[in-house]
């Protein structure tokens, strides 16, 4: 896929004096989040959760809501701090959004990029300022969900049912706001921040972090993988002028040097996860593999998986799949008819060919298609089902263009196969160590402990907001990823 290109910030003096003039208004002018908004927000925010890994629930999940508080409560919102909601959510995508009621939502890869609390000050005021000055509103008037999970799939099907379907892989994929949007956001953030005690240029420093680490992504993928690009990287477009103007920003509110709090920060995501949840299976490149299920299967080329609480969806040109299980009765074409009413609804007719029974690798499988009619015409609607043991099965949802069937999805069915024991224990997940440099230890030394095969300098560089020539002192607190435990 390619990578959306960034956004680059220009416009005359007339321009940005109305923006200020704008922000300046945002500020200024109360506002309440109103009961709809609030409601149909927590209506869905179990969903939301699920389609990012779920939430994180430990002790840092505190934190970081705490940090948000202080921020949010400098804001216009009537309630201040009460009026937001937000969460921790165990994705490793990089990302952060906000809706409309009031909830805000921030990855823990995100979470793990940054240096000091002033910076996850600085995104969880940005993501308020979109909420304080309507943005999503004037974004798009569609429900909360739409603007989260939907990706072009809907287009394909035309449906909701089915879209629901493909819209899981939408990890991230935001509708992106606009350029003066962005900018009134970032005003606001570093006004809220300021307000809270932190520095601003906290602000334009993990702008700058984010910018080179959507390079080193692009770098490391090829750009070939749908998560090259950090996500709120797509959504949120970066730039060097940009940066430049947040650091202007920062300085003109006077407050420059107030809090950092780094080494509380570190302290709090000591062995935090980063990169995927070997729990919820591991993404390497166009392979999924998935350690307690014992299973591993590969997507053809072109195509991105993203990974939810309980299912793995994947998105290209020629069509869209989930992937995911369940009980097994001890028949596959009752298996398979139950797949196909959950994909079109309990109040659905779906009729779908004899299912046909296979072997893939040894594994007991079968298949079956049904066409199906959507608001933009006929699309197939393929169940593949392996039987896995006694009790469990797995399927993949295919969705392709009328007439395909499996299409492009052929290579990836036949791929299925189970992991060895040493395979699945040889998955661990990675996490960021934190550690004081040594007399001895150097930018090099340190980075050749990254659990990483390639890169291991500039990733260690990213992740620390070091500079190409930056030295490190005796003392001094860095971060490495690591090979955890499972």
């Amino acid at each position: 896929m390619k990578v959306k290109a960034l956004l680059a910030l220009s416009g005359a003096a007339a321009s940005a004096a109305a923006l200020l003039a704008g922000v300046a208004e945002s500020q200024s002018r109360t506002r309440s989040i109103s009961q709809s908004s609030a409601s149909q927000a927590a209506q869905q925010h179990p969903q939301i959760v699920a389609e990012f890994g779920g939430e994180d629930s430990s002790a840092r999940s505190a934190y970081v809501r705490t940090v948000g508080s202080r921020v949010t409560a400098q804001s216009n919102i009537t309630g201040g701090a009460n009026a937001f909601r937000i969460t921790t959510l165990n994705s490793p995508v990089m990302n952060a959004f906000a809706v409309p009621g009031g909830y805000l939502y921030i990855t823990r890869q995100l979470v793990g990029l940054m240096n000091d609390e002033a910076e996850l000050a600085s995104v969880l005021g940005h993501e308020a300022g979109h909420i304080a000055a309507r943005h999503s509103k004037q974004r798009q008037r569609a429900s909360i969900l739409s603007q989260i999970l939907s990706v072009g799939a809907a287009v394909l099907t035309g449906s909701n049912e089915l879209g629901q379907l493909a819209g899981q892989v939408s990890q991230g994929l935001v509708l992106s706001y606009s350029r003066s949007q962005e900018l009134e956001a970032d005003d606001l953030g570093v006004r809220y921040i300021a307000a809270a005690g932190y520095d601003p240029l906290a602000s334009a420093q993990f702008l700058g972090s984010l910018g080179a680490a959507t390079s080193l992504e692009a770098r490391a993928s090829g750009r070939n993988d749908e998560r090259s690009t950090p996500s709120w990287a797509r959504t949120h477009p970066l730039s060097s002028e940009r940066v430049s103007r947040a650091t202007q920003k920062a300085r003109a509110t006077g407050r420059s040097g107030g809090l950092r709090n780094r080494d509380q920060f570190l302290a709090q995501i000591d062995g935090i996860m980063v990169d995927d949840d070997p729990r919820q299976g591991v993404i390497d490149g166009s392979t999924f593999r998935h350690p307690d299920l014992r299973l591993r299967f590969t997507v053809p080329d072109g195509y991105g998986m993203q990974n939810g609480v309980n299912a793995l969806s994947i998105v290209g040109q020629g069509g869209q799949a989930q992937f995911t299980g369940g009980s097994f009765n001890g028949s596959m074409p009752n298996y398979i008819a139950a797949a196909f009413q959950s994909v079109v609804g309990e109040q659905a007719r779906v009729d779908f060919t004899q299912p046909r029974t296979t072997s893939v690798g040894g594994i007991p499988a079968a298949y079956s298609t049904a066409r199906v009619a959507t608001q933009s015409g006929q699309v197939d609607l393929t169940i593949f089902a392996y039987q896995w043991d006694a009790n469990s099965a797995y399927h993949f949802a295919l969705i392709t263009p009328a007439g395909a069937g499996l299409g492009p999805f052929m290579s990836m069915v036949q791929s299925v196969a189970r992991l060895s024991a040493s395979e699945a224990a040889a998955i661990r997940p990675r996490v960021i160590d934190v550690v004081t440099v040594g007399a001895g230890d150097t930018v090099q030394s340190l980075a050749n402990r990254m659990a990483y095969d390639d890169l291991k300098l500039d990733r260690f560089r990213v992740l620390n907001g070091l500079a190409a020539n930056a030295r490190l002192t005796p003392g001094q607190k860095v971060k490495l990823v690591v090979f955890g435990t499972r």
